[in-house]
């Protein structure tokens, strides 16, 4: 069989999506799973053994081009795709498959897509309430699965393959220091101040880390430097060294490879913590306005610390830098005996 599937925009999405790939490939395993989606996501895309290629989507994220989404269907129609699966609920989305004419188009109802989709779920939202839920369920025939309750378990979590020798040539690259363990920073959040835990809590216990004899690797894209410079010259004069800012330096391939490299990870809530917790590193998730109900690390080596409830929809908190109260209120030492607790376990399995 032949799937074409319309994946998500965002890295964290994207991670999750993989569920869907796994379940399919268990019903399916003949199946040959093409994945279109923005190019920066092949670098994730190459590490899912479930996808077998990535194909480039063209259009900005928020265009509708209609024309040229027309264009790229029916150039598709060759490949003679069996079933499409449409993962944004946007209108614009379900319109490449539907021009490609393939003939089981499934997705939830999204934009009122009638027509466009043909096999068109209605999101139960409250029996549905993980985005991976909603994902893996598109995998199953529409009576099959009523609410989440009813499907399989375990879900298929998400599941990235990195190579000892991908790691060792990353390393080098960057000229890491072989003597530390790492354990990896995901400081940056992509929308805005109010999800990051500030960088002064990340410097103490960036300090603490060091000084036990660890180094701290920073990641992020290009907009993280700035953040990742603040912890890493909050940092005694002795500590700095050890602390390795790579925010905006990686390609999102190589990035993905250095999280592989790390002992364990503290992040925001981000896209970069779904790929730590897809690599299955011991992980510090540190949640604030966003909530962990909707879109949580998929990992049982995950540690969710967050100290209110609801989700907030805010991208700058009052205070100061624009941090949210709730996260200035996680103490660096809380996280470092959660840190430790998740190493402590790994190394006892």
């Amino acid at each position: 069989m032949k799937i074409l599937v319309i994946g998500p925009s965002w890295v964290g999405d994207m991670m999750m999506s993989q569920s869907l790939y796994r379940t399919l490939k268990v019903a399916h395993p003949d199946a040959q799973i093409d994945v279109m989606a923005p190019a920066w996501c092949r670098p994730l895309l190459d590490r899912m053994p479930e996808v077998n290629q990535a194909l480039a989507m063209p259009l900005g994220h928020g265009a509708l081009e209609l024309g040229e989404r027309r264009r790229l269907g029916i150039s598709l129609r060759n490949e003679r795709y069996q079933r499409a699966y449409v993962l944004p609920n946007s209108f614009k989305s379900a319109l490449v498959p539907f021009f490609a004419r393939i003939p089981v188009r499934t997705g939830w109802r999204g934009e009122m897509r009638y027509g466009l989709l043909n096999d068109i779920r209605v999101l139960d939202k409250a029996g549905f309430p993980l985005m991976v839920q909603r994902y893996a369920a598109l995998g199953y025939d529409a009576a099959q699965i009523r609410t989440a309750a009813d499907l399989p378990q375990p879900i298929l979590w998400p599941k990235l393959q990195v190579s000892e020798a991908e790691v060792i040539a990353v390393k080098r690259a960057f000229s890491v220091n072989n003597d530390r363990p790492l354990i990896g920073f995901c400081p940056g959040a992509e929308f805005g101040p109010a999800k990051r835990w500030p960088h002064y809590h990340y410097a103490a216990l960036a300090e603490k880390l060091i000084a036990e004899g660890q180094q701290v690797v920073l990641f992020g894209s290009a907009k993280d430097h700035a953040a990742g410079e603040q912890i890493r010259l909050a940092l005694t004069e002795n500590a700095q060294p050890f602390c390795l800012n790579l925010a905006g330096k990686t390609s999102l391939d190589q990035a993905v490879v250095m999280i592989a490299a790390c002992n364990a990870v503290v992040s925001n809530d981000s896209g970069l913590m779904h790929v730590a917790a897809a690599l299955d590193k011991p992980l510090v998730a540190l949640y604030g306005p966003s909530s962990p109900d909707f879109t949580p690390p998929l990992s049982h080596q995950a540690k969710v610390i967050r100290l209110i409830t609801g989700y907030h929809k805010v991208r700058k908190g009052d205070a100061e830098e624009g941090y949210h109260q709730s996260l200035i209120d996680i103490q660096p030492e809380q996280v470092y005996q959660e840190l430790n607790l998740l190493l402590s376990t790994r190394k006892e399995q």
